[in-house]
This record gives structure tokens, sequence and C-alpha cells, in this order.
């Protein structure tokens, strides 16, 4: 029998902490090579596209997870619909029985956000205590509270092109998080104050400018999971050190893949995939004036790592419709 889970049975079951937990434990998992490279499949159309990633993950037993995406960033405006929808499968990877299917907007969003977590924990200065935002939907929300969750925040920027959206994320998040919220047009301003610089935008261009970024700086680039979007200049990457998810996956649809195209780096000097710092097998940060990029593209490790952690707790606490 096959569990089925609605995006509130996901909500319900979900939380921003134990999701960071798990896809820390996932990205151990890939450092110490025990999962296999998980798989990406995309289709573009008009307005958006899809992805189907793919993963294993060997926990108490092994888990097979496939998430099936769509992303059309104008939906809300044009069909007051979520940005990105889809659903994860998920079956026993000793046997292929399908144990779920659920939603995957939670999934997808607080595991994203979880992962800049994870880097931030290990590769953002200790002492980080102003961030920027760049995107003020869902998951710049998400972004902030997970950065807030593994470092010290004072104060953060809010930045957008739709100034009322950076309003809105400032006035929520001052008080939930206890922080100071600035909401700014001026990234030129914001960002050389900031210790971490967040981008989650759909942006086809790049916006953040090497020259605006502090010494020091960690910036997790999120935004760009297709070969068309692209939010760094790609000097970021070159004059830094670039820690990616995947490396395959990056050097294709990622900020990495820019960098690559514009003849400024090699695959070869990219430090690390995050899964080797989280392992031991590769070095963090290694001085206070290093700037980290982080290529977040988004893995199948880290929806399968969710999407467990979800069905377990919906067998425990017998949540969700079985379709036999």
């Amino acid at each position: 029998m096959t569990l089925v889970l609605s995006r509130c049975d996901v909500a319900r079951l979900l939380t921003l902490d134990e999701c960071i937990g798990a896809v820390e434990a996932a990205f151990r998992l890939h450092g110490e090579r025990r999962i296999a490279p998980p798989g990406i499949l995309g289709t573009h159309v008009a307005g958006g596209g899809f992805h189907i990633k793919t993963a294993i993950l060997p926990l108490a037993r092994d888990y097979f997870a496939a998430k099936v995406n769509g992303n059309f960033p104008a939906n809300g405006q044009r069909f007051g619909l979520p940005t990105i929808q889809g659903v994860v499968f998920l079956a026993d990877g000793r046997n292929g029985e399908p144990l779920a299917v659920m939603d995957s907007i939670e999934i997808t969003v607080l595991r994203t956000g979880a992962a800049t977590a994870v880097a931030a924990k290990h590769l953002a200065h200790v002492n980080s205590r102003v961030a920027t935002v760049c995107g003020c939907g869902n998951q710049g929300r998400i972004q902030l509270r997970a950065l807030s969750r593994v470092l010290r925040l004072e104060k953060a920027f809010a930045w957008d092109l739709d100034v009322s959206r950076a309003r809105a994320l400032a006035d929520e998040l001052s008080a939930e998080l206890g922080i100071e919220m600035e909401s700014t047009e001026d990234l030129a301003r914001a960002v050389p104050m900031s210790d971490v610089c967040v981008t989650c935008t759909p942006s086809h261009a790049p916006f953040l400018l090497r020259e605006q970024l502090r010494p020091g700086a960690f910036v997790a680039a999120v935004g760009s999971d297709s070969p068309d979007k692209q939010e760094l200049d790609p000097s970021i990457l070159s004059s830094g050190t670039v820690v990616v998810d995947v490396l395959d996956q990056c050097a294709t649809i990622g900020e990495l893949h820019h960098a690559l195209e514009a003849g400024l780096m090699t695959r070869e000097g990219v430090h690390a995939e995050l899964g080797e710092i989280v392992a031991g097998r590769k070095s963090g940060r290694r001085s206070d004036d290093e700037t980290i990029v982080f290529d977040s593209t988004g893995t199948a490790l880290q929806d399968a790592a969710a999407a467990v952690l979800v069905y377990e707790k919906a067998i425990r606490d017998g949540i969700g419709f079985l379709m036999t």
C-alpha cells in the first residue's frame, strides 16, 4: 500500500530544524561516497520548466526518491498558484515497493533553506551578524529563518524588484526572528555591509557584483537551477572559493556553469562539494578574508532526506491515507 500525503499533511510533519538535520546528514553520506550521484532531468517550456530529480538514500533501509516539479515564476500573478508545484515519489530501494506519494511544495521550500543553513554553518564567518537576502518570496523568508538557526544575526536587509515584497518580508520577520530588518532598493549599499548574502530570485542576468562584496563574505547562490538563470557576476566565483552542492549538476545548470562558459575558471578550480566539507574530507573556511560562494542548485539528496523524514513521521502518527 502507498501512503498519500497532501501539502497540509507535509506542512504538519516537516519542521525547518528537523529538515536542516536531515539534509546535513544526507550531505555527509554524499561526502563519504555512500550515495550514488543524484540524477536530474530538465524540460524547459514557455514561462517555466520541469525538473525530475532522483536519489537513493541509505538509512535504516534504502529509500529511493523521485521529485517531479514544475517551476513557473509568473504563476502567482497569472493564476494565483505557487511558483513551484509537484510531487515526491518514495519507494523502498531494496525492492521498488511504492511507499508514498506526497506534495513537494513544503519539501522544496524547506530543504532549499536547509542546504543554505548547512553551508553557512560550515562556511560563513563564525561572527557573521548582518545578512542580505535578494528575493523576498517564500524562499527568501525560509532562507533568513534557516540562517538564523546557525548564525547569530543582528540585522538583515531585504531586497526585491518588487519593493512591496521586500517591505512585507522585513515587517514579518523582524519580530519573528528578533533582529533589525530593513527593506532596501540599494544593493550597492546593503551588500558591502553584509557578512552573508543570499540570492534566491528567478533572474536571467547577473545583479550581484564582485566589487559589492566585503572581504570574507559568504554568498549562497540559490536561484540558478537551470542553464538560463543567473544571479552572480561570474568573477565572484573565479576570484573566490567555490563550494557546490553537486559538481556535475552545478557545472550544467548552476552559477558555476556561467563561470565555466566564460572561461573564468575550470571544474578543477572548485574547492569542494558541500558533502565533502560536512564529512571532513575537505576544509571549510580557511581565513577571515576568504570570500566563499555556495552554488546551490538543489539536489535530490535534500528531497530524499526530507521525504523520508515526512514519511516516517506520517507512519508513526497515522497521517495521510493509504492507496491500495
